[in-house]
């Protein structure tokens, strides 16, 4: 898989962009506050019709501007697949192959990208949310089933939190609505924790063989995905869906005590363990981001195994954040596999010596100059 080519109209600081891609790696050379991230930011939001910096879609759209539109060609198993995203005040319209999409879940999945910024280091050593975030996120590109069973979750948990606000608060006391609210969400709940565990499972397989190339077969990793109803690989969805049931009864007074749903795979969390410890808690700086980043290369092979097509990869500032090994690991992974977009104020050292033949895009307030060549960019320097 690999987008051929981008159009942008008022999107962040481009008035209007044309631009067609190599299918290799895609150097976005220019110094900051320029727009490589924001052009970067365009591919994601293609993509998953929602923008990893910002959760308002009008801070998409150029402040002179009423409306914004991102289209691309993506090409997969020998078919070019056009895409469109318009937003506006009125909200957001996704098309594929030109025909709209009713639903934002059947758009999503015909592109599918992988992100990696200084800010993902968060992934090992940030919060839980962080962590169910790349869950969702990633897995939902992945899986159709498993994308509509998250927005169906997240739906009934809003409602079931709204519901418990108006016990607590004496504006409701229908004990059996809340039954039925509990029944939809240890259902969809059931289903996201057996797909979770099945999904990690492939992943730490890909990520522990990754990690232990990048430590010298010194280190081993492994995942710990924690669950409230304890959960394994050989626990049924039924056998989850009853712990969920007998827990929401036991914790029924506290939950309308609190206000807030407290049972749930909204609350469940992923430990990542290096020879047996937990590296968010112990360990060093350079074994976190070992780990970030054989979890972001283990994501290009779990998405070719189960989509039949590698992700885009787009690499945001992040060589600045890794040292030569990291640096050398990452760019021999990447190289002739995938189509990568990477954004840097300096094409140098390591990364000029790895990267066969690039094509460099020099970006200046939101224009792009004729792309030139790795050595036409060295006589630049």
């Amino acid at each position: 898989m690999y987008l051929e080519s981008l159009h942008l109209k008022n999107f962040r600081n481009y008035d209007a962009l044309d631009v067609t891609f190599n299918q290799g790696v895609n150097v976005l050379l220019g110094e900051n506050a320029q727009g490589k991230t924001n052009l970067l930011e365009a591919i994601y939001v293609l993509a998953l019709t929602r923008s990893h910096r910002t959760a308002n879609d009008r801070d998409l759209i150029n402040w002179q501007a009423d409306a914004a539109l991102i289209s691309g060609r993506v090409h997969k198993q020998n078919t070019t697949t056009p895409l469109e995203l318009t937003f506006s005040k009125k909200g957001k319209k996704a098309r594929v192959n030109h025909l709209e999409q009713a639903r934002l879940s059947a758009y999503i999945g015909n592109l599918n990208v992988i992100l990696f910024a200084p800010e993902d280091l968060e992934l090992v050593k940030g919060s839980p949310s962080v962590r169910r975030h790349f869950i969702d996120q990633e897995f939902g590109q992945m899986s159709p089933k498993y994308l509509y069973n998250a927005g169906q979750y997240r739906t009934i948990l809003r409602q079931r939190n709204n519901y418990l606000r108006q016990l607590q608060r004496k504006q409701a006391k229908d004990l059996v609505y809340l039954g039925v609210l509990s029944d939809q969400l240890a259902a969809f709940g059931a289903e996201l924790v057996a797909a979770r565990i099945n999904f990690l499972a492939q992943l730490e397989q890909w990520a522990k063989d990754v990690h232990q190339v990048i430590s010298q077969e010194r280190e081993e990793l492994a995942f710990s995905y924690v669950n409230q109803v304890k959960a394994t690989a050989e626990t049924t969805v039924d056998e989850i869906y009853q712990s969920y049931q007998e827990q929401f009864e036991r914790q029924q007074h506290k939950e309308i005590e609190q206000g807030t749903t407290l049972i749930g795979p909204h609350r469940d969390d992923l430990h990542f363990l290096v020879n047996g410890k937990n590296v968010q808690t112990f360990g060093s700086q350079g074994q976190q981001r070992t780990t970030a980043l054989s979890v972001k290369l283990a994501e290009i092979d779990l998405m070719k195994a189960i989509t039949g097509e590698y992700p885009v990869l787009l690499l945001d500032d992040v060589l600045s954040e890794l040292d030569d090994a990291r640096q050398t690991h990452l760019l021999r992974s990447i190289q002739d596999k995938v189509q990568t977009f990477l954004t840097t104020t300096s094409l140098s050292g390591i990364a000029r010596k790895l990267i066969n033949d690039p094509t460099v895009f020099d970006i200046t307030s939101g224009k792009l100059a004729p792309e030139s060549s790795a050595n036409e960019s060295d006589a630049a320097e």
